[in-house]
């Protein structure tokens, strides 16, 4: 897929398109997802998100100038993040009304994989989200009403990729990947 054919969003300005790293769920990890979605009350009001649409984000880099991009993505690779599990099993709605289902604990190989991208998109002069790096699989907005399941179930997801994604505006289907970047791959 190339930069030209993600299709821009309404309100994005011509020549931008809004893009985030993200950790992306294998099919086994999108089926635990699904079962673990199944087991929450929705509130009526409740926008789920649909399986293609389940990531976890690294960074958020908000509307990017598409020729900024084969810069970005030459930039991207990172060559000493090993792959590691992480451990789901904690589900949430944060006080914004968002259905979150989040790791038990942050794993070291979560941890440096983020602080190894913020390192490469500030020598890039990407502006970096001040807050605090909070790991979550977003499962729902306007989900005030939601509940979570009594006991929620814990699984592993395997993490051996990241990927850099793009805003769609497509109500089917939220994001598009512009690239996976396999830990250890030189080059886009």
């Amino acid at each position: 897929m190339t930069t030209d054919e993600v299709a821009v969003p309404p309100a994005m300005p011509p020549g931008r398109v809004r893009v985030f790293l993200a950790l992306l769920p294998t099919p086994a990890v999108v089926a635990a997802l699904a079962a673990h979605g199944a087991l929450w009350q929705w509130g009526e009001r409740a926008v789920r998100y649909a399986p293609p649409d389940w990531h976890l984000t690294l960074h958020f880099l908000g509307a990017v100038a598409r020729d900024r991009l084969p810069a970005l993505l030459a930039a991207l690779p990172v060559n000493d993040v090993a792959p590691f599990e992480l451990t789901l099993g904690q589900a949430e709605v944060w006080p914004q009304g968002i259905a979150v289902l989040c790791p038990l604990t942050v794993p070291a190989g979560l941890q440096r994989l983020h602080e190894r991208l913020a390192v490469v998109l500030r020598q890039q002069g990407w502006p970096l989200d001040p807050r605090p790096f909070r790991p979550h699989v977003t499962l729902a907005r306007q989900a005030h009403q939601a509940v979570p399941p009594a006991r929620c179930p814990v699984w592993v997801w395997p993490v051996s990729s990241y990927a850099l994604v793009a805003s769609t505006g497509e109500p089917g289907s939220r994001y598009r990947v512009l690239q996976s970047l396999p830990f250890g791959q030189v080059g886009p």
